[in-house]
């Protein structure tokens, strides 16, 4: 018997145009044991496809999401640390959703693609939907490589992407974003991890890393983009906010900026064209209440549309793993 033969439905339901979602029956049980009883074939179905979506569980508090998703990851999730969004912690190392203003679009991204390790598996918990949009658009990072004309993929191959951040009050503080307040706690962070650091005046900090811009998927070996270049880009900004920062603060203090690997810009056409990939390849679908999206943070990026109303949804990750792993 298949995989999801076993959870109990026939197939997969197409949702946004993708065979994606389950309708999983209890049959009784209580969530937790249905999740023990069930995690062979969630895990074999993520596996496989990359992206799930479980609808309509009956999960009411963060506690239960952080058992919930243990159980079905078959580990412990990750502190969320190296940050670079605004989140609240919830309990068991379950998280807000990017705390950016409704009226934001957050693009396409791998979780911590922009650090030397990540999470493998990541789940999001609707709790509440939007009156209007707020969807997490999820895109397949194997197609986004593939789409990626072959000139643009091998420069970034051979240099990587360089990540230059400014911690201040402006975006966020070293503190949030190491989750400490000691200055020697942050410096070995950053040595053990490859990160060039400078301590500035005022308490800021600015750092420097050069991570790979692409990444092979540690079971299939198939490549996958796996980067933040179009994302800690200045050119992600509104025009005016960037305008005004520039203004301010001047190119090199901007709170984040990328670079080819070697120092040198990256073109805006060559932005365009990432993100036109992401673009092209994004699927959609309307939260409801109770709804689990699973992914393979490494074969699926996620985002955020805007919204209207309140929205919450949670965030929970788990199975470390990073370019000195693979």
């Amino acid at each position: 018997m298949n995989a999801m033969n076993d959870i109990g439905v026939a197939a997969l339901e197409q949702l946004g145009g993708m065979s994606l979602m389950l309708r999983p029956g209890l049959d009784g049980m209580r969530l937790l044991e249905w999740a023990r009883e069930r995690h062979d074939c969630i895990e074999a179905v993520v596996a496989a496809h990359g992206a799930l979506l479980l609808r309509g569980l009956p999960v009411h508090s963060s506690k239960q999401f952080g058992e919930l998703l243990a159980i079905l990851f078959g580990d412990t999730l990750l502190e969320y640390s190296y940050r670079s969004t605004p989140r609240t912690e919830l309990r068991g190392n379950i998280y807000t959703a990017t705390e950016y203003h409704a009226d934001q679009t957050i693009p396409q991204h791998n979780e911590n693609a922009y650090a030397r390790s990540w999470a493998m598996r990541i789940g999001f918990l609707c709790l509440q939907p939007a009156a209007g949009g707020g969807a997490t658009p999820i895109a397949d990072s194997r197609r986004v490589y593939q789409m990626i004309p072959a000139a643009v993929r091998e420069r970034f191959e051979r240099h990587g992407v360089m990540y230059v951040r400014n911690y201040s009050d402006l975006d966020l503080a070293w503190s949030e974003v190491f989750q400490t307040s000691d200055r020697g706690e942050v410096e070995r962070f950053c040595d053990t991890n490859g990160i060039g650091y400078e301590w500035l005046e005022d308490n800021c900090l600015r750092t420097v890393q050069v991570n790979p811009a692409t990444a092979l998927h540690p079971v299939s070996q198939v490549p996958v983009w796996f980067n933040q270049a179009h994302l800690f880009h200045v050119s992600s900004l509104d025009e005016a906010v960037r305008d005004s920062l520039v203004s301010v603060l001047g190119e090199d203090r901007l709170p984040r900026n990328t670079f080819y690997g070697d120092g040198s810009p990256i073109e805006p056409e060559t932005l365009a064209l990432i993100r036109d990939a992401y673009e092209q390849t994004k699927v959609r679908f309307t939260w409801e209440r109770g709804d689990l999206l699973l992914l393979d943070n490494m074969l699926y990026t996620h985002g955020r549309d805007p919204y209207v109303g309140e929205r919450k949804v949670l965030v929970g990750m788990a199975r470390p793993h990073g370019h000195d792993s693979a």
